[in-house]
């Protein structure tokens, strides 16, 4: 019997994986070609297959749509600190975390993503609390792999820092025009600022 149920759940999380993400394609797909602000819900349900009452059951609003992407970036950061090696210093362990990390967003769907964002006002501010609590998630994560207090004013100074450091370096991936990915642009980033410590 429990098995039975456990298929069952398991059905349903792969039917609301997949609603999701038709429903994203869809969107996507309609910001580019209409623009986010002339693109209704009703337009995405139509095109993703889906009514208008079961879009509002996955996601509140075409915010929502979008920046549910980032969802996942805490427990992306995560994982990328664990891989740390515990004796490395902060700073060293913040940028290779968050540049190992954006290695993993390559090609013109993510960087659609970041632009849309980037140029849409509405979405700017709802990305804003998203980096907000990404630093606090990198903190968290630093203090836990060296073993220090979750609240360590040296994890924190250094976590807000180096996500200012990727949003920085996400502003020059979307003006620059070449094929480089946004990790490269973090690099830099990450070399300008040792540069000025160093002063």
């Amino acid at each position: 019997m429990q098995d039975v149920q456990d298929k069952i759940s398991g059905l349903r999380e792969r039917k609301r994986a997949d609603t999701q993400a038709r429903v994203h394609i869809a969107a996507m797909d309609l910001f580019g070609r209409k623009g986010f602000e002339s693109t209704t819900l009703d337009d995405i349900a139509n095109a993703a297959g889906v009514s208008r009452r079961s879009l509002f059951h996955y996601f509140a609003s075409k915010e929502d749509i979008v920046l549910s992407t980032k969802a996942g970036l805490g427990d992306l950061i995560e994982a990328a600190v664990a891989r740390r090696p515990a004796e490395e210093p902060l700073l060293e362990m913040a940028e290779h975390a968050l540049t190992d990390m954006a290695a993993d967003f390559q090609g013109p769907g993510p960087r659609a993503l970041a632009r849309l964002i980037h140029d849409t006002p509405a979405l700017r501010a709802g990305d804003q609390a998203k980096y907000e609590a990404l630093e606090r998630r990198l903190a968290q994560a630093m203090a836990a792999r060296k073993g220090l207090s979750p609240d360590d004013l040296q994890a924190r100074v250094v976590a807000t820092t180096a996500i200012g450091v990727l949003r920085m370096a996400t502003e020059t991936w979307l003006a620059s025009d070449d094929d480089s990915g946004p990790e490269v642009h973090g690099k830099a980033a990450f070399t300008a600022l040792r540069l000025t410590l160093a002063e």
